[in-house]
């Protein structure tokens, strides 16, 4: 299936929304993918996807985060998200985090703030059955390399996947179409819509690509 710039689904906005996500074909559009509850987030991806939009925005260059939940349901909430958006509050061990290493304001806040738009991705209950083909397919769609693995290992990884799918009560939509590894991700559209990257973690090409995305006008 190819996935397109109209397959991110955002069930809310918490920033600079409502957008048609359809009437930005014409940019280049870059999906960082976020949790409230995630450190590394706002520790490296979130400054980064930040840094990119100031320099390349005029350019053409659309950046959208997206908060989902694959984890920590509790925490990883559209008002968690709101409340960054209004005060700069943080949460979790993503306060943690930041605070121990002196990167929140005097009032335990975020020291900066998100420039561009922000939408929350549809989480919905998870009632499929946990059978051994979802297992199986949940494998082979998020670990690279699955197919390649020993048995043995094959063996532990389904046994740790199905573990993980049984104590899942919700699924983030963008977040599993997409077959997102984890927290932070970016998905990346060129100026036709058309998905041109998903990376996980901090990656040092991204630049690289955004700036070779927005050169190409025709």
């Amino acid at each position: 299936m190819t996935l397109l710039l109209s397959d991110i689904t955002v069930d809310a906005w918490a920033q600079s929304g409502p957008i048609s996500l359809n009437e930005l074909i014409g940019s280049v559009v870059m999906i960082e993918v976020f949790q409230v509850n995630c450190p590394g987030c706002f520790m490296y991806s979130l400054p980064k996807a930040v840094e990119l939009y100031e320099k390349y925005h005029e350019h053409g260059l659309v950046v959208i985060g997206l908060a989902t939940a694959f984890e920590d349901y509790d925490k990883n909430t559209f008002e968690n998200l709101q409340k960054l958006i209004v005060n700069g509050e943080v949460i979790g061990e993503t306060y943690k985090a930041l605070n121990r290493y002196d990167k929140l304001t005097k009032d335990r806040k975020l020291s900066w703030r998100i420039p561009f738009p922000v939408g929350m991705d549809r989480v919905v209950a998870d009632i499929e059955p946990v059978t051994d083909e979802r297992v199986l397919q949940y494998a082979q769609n998020f670990l690279n390399g699955f197919d390649n693995f020993d048995e043995g290992k094959k063996h532990a990884v389904l046994q740790q996947v199905k573990h993980y799918l049984e104590q899942k009560t919700k699924k983030a939509e963008t977040f599993e179409k997409f077959g997102l590894q984890g927290t932070p991700s970016s998905i990346t559209f060129d100026r036709k819509g058309q998905l041109r990257d998903i990376s996980f973690g901090q990656v040092d090409y991204k630049q690289a690509m955004i700036e070779e995305l927005v050169a190409d006008v025709h």
